[in-house]
């Protein structure tokens, strides 16, 4: 019983010691190797400064167009085209196109670093039965963990700012194209792999030529996925300075204003339907294109 009643103490000492014990060793290492870290990401940096000056520095409807017209080459509907130039136009009207490039070009930029890295990792986990089952526990966490956690470290290791930001977005969003680009080469049919085998492919050609285009109606949707992820946590990731259409959405509840709150938040919903079209009208084509059906 003394034991019992006495476990509850202990246990709230051996955390808090624990607890101080991480927080001075990650602090350390962020003044370490902090300067190192953030010299190596500059290039992204850049990049990501010099595609969102495009964007906003391009005349409003050659972004409109160009943005439609990939709608509809995704989709082929004129529908969607349309209803890309009116929501996009609105938005400009209302006085929120250059928060929203801003938000489009982190977006952009987030995905395909996601896209970078991801599919490799999904290509290793497809090939490799002992890579998946050490990946996946890591992939759980990072689907599961709230995604407020994810800004603690980047910002002790680099601050506030764009690259802090797009480092949480990226590993908060990662994990569906890793997932479903692995479940897509496992999925592929073992006639075909058999197939490319009696023709004497090797393995770089198989996973070229067949696992990688039969597979990409699933790392189509991995990708949707990871952009509709990376919209919600751009909104959280304003709370250490990236800008875009999350910092008014912040202000809004930060001070209670409805209006500004609703707007912006409309304005995030549009980018997130233009997206989820754009990719879904590419997986359905790849969909039917492996099926043999006229596109």
């Amino acid at each position: 019983m003394l034991w019992s009643s006495d476990f509850p103490q202990i246990a709230d000492t051996t955390l808090r010691q624990l607890s101080r014990t991480i927080d001075r060793g990650y602090l350390t290492f962020s003044r370490e190797y902090g300067a190192s870290i953030e010299a190596f990401f500059d290039p992204l940096l850049h990049f990501l400064i010099w595609f969102e000056r495009i964007l906003l520095g391009a005349p409003w409807w050659s972004v409109v167009l160009v943005t439609a017209a990939i709608g509809y080459l995704a989709a082929r509907s004129w529908k969607l085209f349309a209803g890309i130039v009116i929501a996009l136009c609105l938005i400009g009207v209302f006085g929120m196109w250059e928060n929203t490039m801003r938000t489009m070009a982190m977006i952009l930029v987030c995905t395909l670093l996601s896209i970078l890295i991801g599919i490799p990792i999904g290509i290793f986990m497809a090939r490799s039965n002992r890579g998946q089952k050490s990946i996946l526990p890591v992939l759980d966490v990072m689907q599961t963990m709230p995604s407020f956690v994810y800004l603690i470290p980047v910002v002790m290791l680099l601050g506030i700012g764009r690259v802090p930001g797009l480092i949480a977005v990226v590993i908060y969003a990662i994990a569906p194209v890793i997932r479903l680009t692995n479940l897509g080469i496992r999925l592929v049919e073992k006639e075909a792999l058999e197939a490319a085998d009696a023709f004497g492919a090797s393995r770089l050609q198989k996973l070229l030529k067949v696992q990688l285009p039969l597979a990409l109606p699933n790392i189509m949707a991995g990708i949707n996925q990871t952009i509709m992820m990376a919209l919600a946590m751009v909104v959280i990731a304003s709370m250490i300075g990236v800008r875009g259409l999350g910092q008014p959405v912040l202000q809004a509840v930060t001070n209670q204003y409805f209006a500004l709150g609703l707007f912006n938040g409309t304005a995030v919903v549009i980018l997130a339907i233009i997206f989820d079209r754009v990719t879904q009208g590419f997986g359905l084509r790849l969909q039917k294109h492996r099926e043999g059906a006229p596109q």
